[in-house]
């Protein structure tokens, strides 16, 4: 079978490729796949993402007929699972009861612990180490499930240090 693109070389990739309902099967080489991959990633946005992940919400069933509306720009609930974007500041108010559980499940936590310029990290503030600590246990996890032992015994002394700099003072 050729290549549904070049129609030269032969098709070793096959992609069912579904636009607005629609099925298409694509039959791709190695090169056109290669295209064909990278355009998809370019036109795949943090909106899309959020669209995306917004559907995946089971609605309360107190909560399926209420609407929602940004008293601001007026945006409903709904709008925003349909293009992914919030219309103003005041959106992030109006729909936090919705957002936070979103939120937390794209980044693992609903609490920003941010990160600090290079200079700072040599200053000594409690919100910096904990922020640090933060960081470290994410990273001990994330050791942990590559199966990297060393690395996570590493960030273990290195958490249990800070921990007891924090109790002793």
């Amino acid at each position: 079978m050729l290549c549904d693109i070049c129609k030269k070389n032969s098709a070793t990739v096959h992609l069912t490729e579904i636009i607005d309902e629609q099925m298409n099967e694509l039959h791709l080489c190695e090169d056109c796949a290669r295209h064909k991959s990278a355009a998809m990633e370019q036109q795949f946005g943090l909106s899309d993402l959020l669209a995306g992940m917004a559907d995946f919400e089971k609605p309360n069933k107190d909560e399926e007929n209420v609407v929602v509306k940004c008293p601001n720009c007026n945006l409903t609930y709904a709008d925003f699972k349909k293009i992914g974007r919030l219309g103003c500041g005041e959106c992030y108010n109006t729909f936090r009861k919705y957002l936070a559980p979103l939120l937390k499940r794209i980044h693992g936590s609903n609490q920003h612990a941010g990160k600090a310029p290079f200079k700072e990290k040599t200053i000594s503030r409690p919100g910096r180490k904990r922020a640090d600590l933060g960081e470290l246990k994410a990273g001990l996890q994330k050791a942990i499930q590559r199966e990297d032992f060393e690395e996570a015994a590493r960030l273990r002394d290195q958490i249990k240090k800070i921990s007891s700099e924090q109790n002793n003072v």
